[in-house]
């Protein structure tokens, strides 16, 4: 194509910067000068920048072309993407038919990159049913990519046997396939779609294999790559949810909600909807806003994201402990692979223990145990050592507690994780208490506390300590609806951050200034400074 708009679309196109390559394309298209190729790239541009109907229709009008033109292998590449594109909409009949007529035209070109391509939904489809047959999928993809030097196909197969074995089990093969892939991306590689679904699903497996170091280095890789490209949409949704899940662990919660809840105003109908609605339901169950917490784990559900543990620890929190537990020991039935279990089995000793079931809660903690030893992971060392702290303060062991909770405790200091460093300091509070050291217990005791106020942890305050010196009148919600208006918020950002209606905030706050005989908002802010509630 050598039209002056063609040439400065490529031009555009090759320095990524996808607005103004969409322009040119378009201009170019008015003038009827675009060859197949052309709309194969237009068509990528327009997905890049998440006009998802124009980017099917301009790779299907590609994919026209090289057929009437009898390359069947390139109009089988287009065909390949607009099914993967499809299937990662959620939209599984078009997906199917679209890769239907890109096997059709791999039959016809006979041996063709794209006839590997095509093994990569074959086995993405069985990575959580069957994850050793994905593995061996995932292999013959590399090896296929490697000996025809497509370095998009052999990502695509470094990628899914790391993951597979990660579901396996097996992180320590997992890993250097993983940190191999990210040098390709880092390094532009790889093509910006192929980056986009590498960045995605190396930070999935990082969480898997409770690996948050390299989860957070290639969470902050990812915006980086984001941000280069303000005008990219796929994969910001994605990112938005692991920066909250990162800023929900280092005690963020405030800016975690609100990346939470812009993910899900992104990604729309996309089913990873699902997980900015669990993340967000978390964020609000830990708050306090059991209210909230409820509607984001049930709107995660519809979108195909499972409830728990969330929503068990939930049932819990609502001091709904046969339900919980129901729930928790249903949601481990269901789950067979370790990865899973173990996202699972912490909230099970927790709950176990609260109904009073002691030795299945003790089985749950050796479980963690054994998965922790194969995954090497700090995070589930934590977790492991903090669950048999519990175990043994329910068999009245207080001094076999404080040895676990100590190392519990260290790791979670290690990792800077407030909340569950506070929850440990609470534990190894009671276990002090038990051994009759006031002091020690004390000073764990103000620590927790402390950190629980600084986070807004309402829930764990209110157990410590019912409601704070000054503020009796007040219900925990308006506790909660007395901080964030301290903190300088609307009542609109109120109501979005705890999911009311505006008009519910309204509310709250006049009953609010109505209990404690103030006449502003600045009146209620200085009041909750005064007295330690915020």
């Amino acid at each position: 194509m050598s039209d002056e708009p063609g040439r400065i679309g490529i031009e555009h196109f090759d320095a990524r910067r996808w607005t103004a390559a969409s322009e040119a394309l378009a201009r170019a298209d008015r003038e009827s000068r675009l060859t197949a190729p052309d709309f194969e790239r237009y068509g990528l541009v327009s997905t890049l920048l998440g006009q998802d109907k124009a980017g099917a229709e301009l790779w299907a009008r590609a994919n026209r072309m090289y057929v009437d033109s009898g390359q069947p292998a390139a109009a089988a590449r287009c065909a390949f993407w607009l099914g993967l594109s499809h299937l990662d909409r959620g939209e599984m009949a078009l997906g199917g038919g679209w890769l239907a007529r890109a096997a059709r035209h791999v039959e016809e070109a006979g041996e063709c990159p794209e006839r590997w391509y095509l093994r990569v939904p074959e086995g993405l489809q069985i990575l959580g049913s069957d994850p050793a047959t994905c593995s061996a999928i995932f292999g013959e993809v590399l090896e296929a990519g490697a000996g025809l030097g497509d370095v998009d196909l052999a990502a695509f197969g470094r990628i899914g046997v790391g993951q597979a074995l990660v579901r396996l089990g097996r992180p320590d093969e997992a890993t250097p396939l993983l940190d191999d892939v990210m040098v390709s991306v880092v390094t532009g590689e790889l093509s910006p779609l192929v980056s986009g679904i590498v960045y995605c699903a190396v930070i999935d497996a990082c969480h898997e294999m409770f690996d948050i170091a390299r989860a957070q280095q290639w969470t902050a890789a990812l915006t980086a790559w984001c941000e280069a490209q303000p005008d990219l949409v796929p994969f910001r949704g994605r990112c938005l949810i692991y920066r909250a899940e990162m800023m929900q662990m280092h005690g963020d919660w405030g800016e975690a909600i609100a990346e939470a809840t812009r993910a899900s105003d992104t990604l729309g109908r996309h089913p990873a909807v699902g997980d900015a609605f669990y993340t967000q339901g978390e964020l609000q169950r830990l708050r306090g806003n059991l209210d909230g917490a409820d509607r984001a784990f049930r709107l995660a559900e519809e979108h195909g994201r499972p409830p728990e543990p969330g929503l068990a620890l939930l049932r819990y929190a609502q001091g709904r402990i046969p339900a919980a537990a129901t729930a928790i020991r249903h949601a481990l039935n269901e789950a067979t692979l370790p990865a899973e279990r173990a996202r699972l089995l912490p909230a099970a000793v927790e709950i176990l223990l609260a109904a009073g079931e002691v030795e299945d809660a003790r089985d749950a903690a050796g479980e963690i145990e054994s998965i922790a030893s194969s995954f090497h992971s700090p995070l589930l060392f934590a977790v492991t050592e903090r669950c048999h702290g519990l175990v043994a303060l329910a068999n009245d062991d207080a001094r076999v507690a404080l040895d676990h909770l100590r190392r519990s405790l260290a790791f979670w200091q290690s990792m800077e994780v407030p909340y569950e460093t506070a929850r440990t300091r609470e534990a190894l509070a009671d276990a002090a208490t038990a051994t009759g050291d006031d002091e020690t217990a004390r000073i764990h005791l103000e620590a927790a506390r402390a950190m629980y106020t600084t986070l807004g942890a309402v829930a764990d305050l209110r157990r410590l300590e019912g409601v704070q010196p000054g503020a009796g009148e007040l219900t925990p919600r308006e506790l909660e609806i007395l901080r964030l208006l301290a903190t300088g918020m609307t009542n609109r950002a109120i109501a979005d951050t705890l999911i009311i209606s505006e008009k519910t905030a309204a509310n709250h706050v006049s009953n609010i200034l109505a209990k404690l005989g103030l006449s502003s908002r600045a009146a209620a802010t200085a009041y909750a400074y005064e007295h330690g509630l915020v």
